[in-house]
């Protein structure tokens, strides 16, 4: 008997699942827990397993098309399997089941599934990016699919062969540049659509704050290394910034609140969110009731929820209800940016590089580490005054940090 596969629901408040792509087409056999497909719902991207071993009788939802959780998508069974359907198979669909039924004379070398070769979604896009062609590529993931670290392979052969410059042949410009159209859908149309929505809908004014930070990265090396020696507890910078930030918020409780239909709510608890980069995109996972938390609890709450980040394997609740958010580019050599807020919420707060330069203390010249912060408030709900005086309690908790692990 057929097994219907269905959408998943990927949290309570998923109303809508997309399949982004097919990496197996009508006809093909599958094995229990192999990859046939890859969905997106809100920020969250996963595969779909088969739940049994068979060949896929039908497609009833086609790639970009959103259906809502338990919807099915396609059917597994038997290679001549019947199904009933609520609507007739697509034509398409239905002739490459007749052909897998006649006998089959003479087969040619053909690739599998042709222009739908079995390829995850970031390594297609990576191909695409580099002007790849797919069907060139040798697949090393289960059953032959292509994956990241292919690509990766065949970019680094192909920017190694060395050019001779003199034999170069420059091609005449084209009258008129070839461009390359990219739909915007999945997590790209999400965050897409979130952040013209948070500039239209609040009045955005970032405050930028340099903060010496030479007393907090010696401590933060002290308690690493002591806590390492009981297990594996990294403290990080952002760590120390983000239980700053929460006590902070504790004497400025009107950061901690969001402009809602012309009011202004202030929240009892901190709901911290970090923003985590994905290669596809960010999310922002939630830590609830920071306030409750130890130095040590937010560094390992933040980490685990980072990890799953990026494995996909988030939950869309540990996604919603942030109160306030970090966000950090400081990997990237950045110093002071201008982050978005992630409305309705009041404020967030970008971590830059931190970096070394002379600086007077006193009459004395000394080297010192600073870190840049950059502030991003609602001005509908406090002025710049007093969202300076939230930037300068932070500073001052940064820059005496034995206050922030007391």
């Amino acid at each position: 008997m057929a097994v219907e596969v269905v959408m998943p629901k990927l949290g309570m408040a998923m109303k809508e699942g997309t399949v982004s792509l097919w990496s197996k087409a009508v006809g093909d056999p599958v094995q229990k827990g192999e990859a046939i497909a890859s969905i997106n719902s809100e920020k969250i991207e996963m595969d779909i397993e088969s739940p049994a071993e068979g060949t896929i009788l039908n497609i009833a939802v086609q790639e970009g098309q959103g259906v809502p959780p338990g919807t099915v998508i396609c059917h597994i069974g038997d290679p001549n399997e019947k199904i009933k359907i609520d609507e007739p198979v697509a034509v398409e669909t239905q002739l490459k089941i007749d052909e897998q039924e006649k006998p089959k004379t003479k087969e040619s070398p053909t690739l599998p599934m042709g222009d739908r070769l079995m390829i995850t979604p970031v390594a297609r896009k990576m191909a695409q990016a580099a002007n790849l062609d797919i069907e060139m590529i040798q697949g090393t993931g289960p059953g032959g699919r292509i994956t990241k670290e292919d690509v990766q392979k065949v970019m680094e052969k192909r920017d190694s062969i060395p050019v001779n410059t003199e034999e170069r042949i420059v091609p005449p410009k084209p009258a008129i540049e070839s461009q390359q159209q990219i739909p915007v859908k999945g997590m790209r149309n999400i965050i897409a659509k979130r952040m013209k929505e948070s500039l239209q809908s609040s009045a955005q004014l970032t405050l930028t704050m340099k903060v010496d930070v030479t007393d907090l990265v010696i401590l933060q090396k002290q308690a690493t290394e002591t806590l390492q020696k009981h297990d594996s507890t990294k403290l990080t910078m952002t760590d120390f910034v983000a239980k700053a930030v929460v006590l902070s918020l504790k004497e400025h409780p009107k950061m901690n609140s969001a402009y809602i239909e012309d009011n202004i709510i202030l929240y009892e608890h901190i709901h911290l969110g970090l923003a985590v980069a994905l290669e596809n995109g960010l999310v922002v996972p939630v830590i609830r009731n920071a306030e409750n938390c130890t130095l040590r609890q937010l560094s390992n709450k933040g980490k685990e929820l980072a990890r799953c980040a990026r494995d996909g394997q988030l939950p869309i609740e540990d996604m919603q209800g942030s109160t306030f958010t970090i966000s950090n580019l400081g990997a990237y050599g950045v110093e002071h940016f201008t982050p978005i807020l992630n409305t309705p919420e009041t404020g967030i707060l970008g971590i830059g590089t931190a970096y070394d330069t002379p600086l007077y203390i006193g009459e004395e010249l000394e080297r010192r580490t600073i870190l840049p912060l950059s502030l991003t408030f609602d001005h509908r709900v406090l002025d710049g005054a007093p969202a300076a005086a939230f930037l300068q309690t932070l500073k001052r908790y940064l820059e005496e940090p034995i206050t922030v692990i007391l």
